[in-house]
């Protein structure tokens, strides 16, 4: 991993060890959706790009979601912040249609407690069991949103001794606070992300 950092403006070629995590690319957080990420659809055709380069490599892809009861505690009607949203077996929890997810991905649904909430792909799912369990040592992170589930993802991600690439074309943010995605960014980045984009990925 340490020759990739070292080397920002080469190209990086996929390796065995690589996987793609798709965060939450879901109805209910792309326009239109219950919690709308701002241009969050336009990250789409970008992850398309990046699954088509991993499932040419045979390389794994997995995508986590929100799966939510209907009485989440992350609602307002619960006294949390979030309008409802992405409520598990709905169309807004659904994939956006457009994602070209493999039939081979593998689906991480979090939050699916009333009680308890999950914004980390990692945070009360096998998550870290599944990477370990095909070897996976690298992650190239994408999705929504910038802030909260791709912030959280990443740092969970670090904290367990992943390796992450920051898609910085695919992620989006919800921005409550203005320059809260730049921060984000700035975070992941400081835990040891490196930020790349498609251009640099030899396929």
């Amino acid at each position: 991993m340490a020759t990739r950092a070292n080397a920002p403006a080469g190209r990086i070629q996929l390796r065995r060890a690589d996987a793609l995590v798709i965060v939450d690319v879901q109805n209910d957080f792309v326009p239109g959706g219950s919690l709308a990420v701002s241009r969050g659809d336009e990250v789409v055709p970008v992850l398309n790009r990046y699954i088509e380069a991993f499932d040419a490599a045979g390389l794994p892809v997995f995508a986590t979601c929100d799966w939510h009861p209907a009485d989440h505690c992350s609602f307002k009607a619960q006294g949390g912040s979030w309008p409802s949203h992405c409520v598990a077996g709905t169309l807004g929890a659904a994939f956006v249609p457009a994602l070209a997810l493999p039939a081979s991905a593998m689906i991480i649904s979090k939050a699916t407690e009333r009680d308890r909430d999950a914004y980390s792909g990692f945070a009360g799912t096998e998550f870290e069991a599944k990477l370990r369990q095909i070897g996976a040592l690298q992650l190239f992170v994408g999705g929504l949103a910038t802030d909260y589930c791709v912030l959280n993802t990443v740092r969970d991600a670090r904290a367990l001794g992943f390796g992450v690439m920051l898609l910085t074309d695919a992620i989006r943010a919800v921005g409550l606070q203005q320059g809260d995605g730049a921060r984000a960014e700035a975070e992941m980045v400081a835990l040891g992300a490196l930020p790349i984009t498609l251009d640099r990925l030899s396929v």
